[in-house]
Formats: structure tokens, sequence, C-alpha cells
């Protein structure tokens, strides 16, 4: 539908339509690691500190500060002896090191398919490949990766990062990528690096998470004409970012995230009829109801699920606090 933004026609009640997808919001990698924090805060006691946001979502941070969660961004800040959570993002050897030296209880919550390209980065340094990791610099996604093989590991942003890459070796070198990036946009960079790099082996299996790959999937589904797509999300999380570039690439005339019903705009719905709405991996369900609530006071009727993949993976909390809650009866 054609629309003229500079005099948007009348939308009648009739013609309003949502669209809602499935899967989005939680995926099992936050799932555990949101779970873990609020477990460990009722096992030992408040304060439970946190290195980094435990997930990129503020609801969900502010949610746990309030249980007593302290959220710090180095370990410096973790009182000696004190119990400290790693976040779903995964962190560096050097962090593990560190906390060692201080005597910190450590509860490791990074997310199992991270501990995954962790040791494929492990795996290919020993063997003295080159890794060309896919990712966004300071992501702490990022950080955490390149930090198991520092001195062979190089960041590629975008295929505009390719030229610029110098390796010791062409024929031993490897991608990896961070978990949550666009998969259309990951695999451009990677046909940009096998250009350069004919040899490029590919990862033992694809890093972009399950979850990721659905929610851009289901995203695609729904926003092929639609109006307006909304994604609910923080802005510091990579996949909710994704999903409104992914969104406008499928075609929906406008895509808008937003951490709240509170920040939806009057002006985004003038000549909107479709209204598609999804949710980024570390959201909770609670924030999307919002959103959906707040289009039914602007007139749009109740949603239609349209399901694009069904998910049904359940991650073990750490070890360290499944050990603890055993010997506590739990």
């Amino acid at each position: 539908m054609s629309i003229d933004l500079g005099n948007p026609r009348v939308i009648s009640d009739e013609e309003k339509a949502v669209l809602l997808a499935s899967p989005r919001g939680y995926c099992a990698g936050v799932d555990r690691a949101v779970v873990t924090v609020e477990q460990a805060l009722e096992l030992y006691g408040a304060p439970v500190y946190v290195r980094k946001e435990i997930v990129h979502n503020k609801h969900v941070v502010d949610d746990l500060r309030e249980r007593g969660a302290i959220f710090v961004d180095e370990l410096e800040e973790v009182p000696s002896g004190a119990t400290v959570v790693f976040s779903a993002h995964g962190v560096a050897p050097a962090v593990h090191e560190d906390a060692a030296a201080r005597e910190l209880k450590t509860i490791d919550a990074t997310c199992p398919l991270v501990t995954k390209v962790h040791l494929e980065a492990r795996r290919f340094a020993a063997q003295d490949y080159d890794i060309l990791l896919i990712g966004h610099a300071g992501h702490e996604e990022v950080e955490g990766t390149m930090g198991e093989a520092p001195g062979q590991t190089h960041l590629v942003e975008s295929p505009a990062d390719v030229e610029k890459l110098v390796v010791r070796d062409p024929a031993r070198v490897v991608w990896l990528s961070q978990t949550t990036l666009s998969v259309d946009e990951t695999m451009q960079t990677v046909t940009a690096l096998r250009e350069r790099f004919p040899e490029m082996i590919d990862p033992p299996s694809d890093d972009i998470c399950y979850a990721t790959q659905n929610r851009q999937l289901a995203v695609k589904e729904i926003s092929a004409g639609a109006d307006l797509v909304v994604v609910v999300g923080s802005g510091n999380s990579s996949n909710s970012v994704r999903l409104v570039e992914v969104a406008k690439e499928a075609g929906a005339r406008d895509a808008r995230r937003v951490d709240d019903a509170s920040e939806l705009r009057d002006e985004w719905f003038e000549g909107v009829g479709s209204v598609a709405v999804t949710s980024g991996a570390s959201v909770p369900e609670k924030l999307v109801d919002g959103v959906l609530a707040a289009l039914a006071e602007r007139g749009y009727p109740e949603p239609q699920v349209v399901h694009s993949a069904e998910e049904s993976l359940i991650f073990a909390l750490p070890k360290e606090l499944r050990r603890d809650l055993k010997a506590a009866g739990r």
C-alpha cells in the first residue's frame, strides 16, 4: 500500500491488522542467565554481583537490581570473596584468572552457544590459524571471544574491513562470528572474506545462534508489506537492532525499536493499517503484552500469531549453582 506521508489518509478500524511473530522474546541462553541471577539471590542472599549486564535488556537489569543484584563493569568493583555472576555474553580467560586471584566465588552464566565459539577459537588458535571474527567492536561477546586468542584474532565488522586484513598465512585462516548478527549480513562478509582468502575454512557449525536465526526468519515473514514493524528490545541488544534492519530489508515500510510501550509515538501510526510486532531474544513477554495493549488503545485488533519455527531447547543452570542448590536441598 502506498501512503502519502505528507497527507496520510485516515485508516478505519476495519483496515487495521496486527501480526505477531512466533518465536520471539527469551531464548534458552537468556532464560538460563536470568534464572541464574534469580536463583543466586535466593540461595546466597543479596547482594550478588554481576559483571556487565546479565543480558542486554534494561527492564530485566532494573528488575534484578531491585532484587539485590549489583551490576559492575569490572571485577575490581567486587569485594574480595563475594559472589559474582558472569553475563550470558561470556568473558575472556583473563577475567577468570582475575576472579581466581581475588578469591571471588564465580558463577558462569555464559550462553552455551557462546561457549561453543570460545572453544572453537581456542582449538583453531592451538592449530596456529588466524581467526577472522565477524562481529561488532566493543560488544561484550566479541571482547570475550577475542580474549581466547588475542594475538591471532582479527575483528571484521563488515566487508569494508576485508581488504585491510593482514594475516600470517592466507592458507591458514578460519572465520567465526558473534552469535547475534544478521544472518544475511554475516554471509555477505563471509563472501568477501572468501574472495580474499580462497582457502579460508568454515567453523564446524554455524556460529549465529538458533534463536537469532529463528527471530530473523519470523520477522521476515511478518514484515513483507507491513506498514510498521515494532521491535521490542533495548538499544544495546545486538539481536534486537538487527531485527529492525531485517524488517526493513524484508519490505516493511517502516520499522521501529522500542524498549517498551511508553516509547511508541502517535505519529508513527498515521496512515498505518498493518502493524507487525516482534521482540529480541532478551525481552520478557510482558513488554510485548504492553505494546499490544497500546495498539488496542489505538483501535488495532487482537494480533494474528504467525508461527515460523518451534523452539524447545532448554539449558541447564551453571554447574556451580547446581552444586550449591543440591547441597542446600533445593
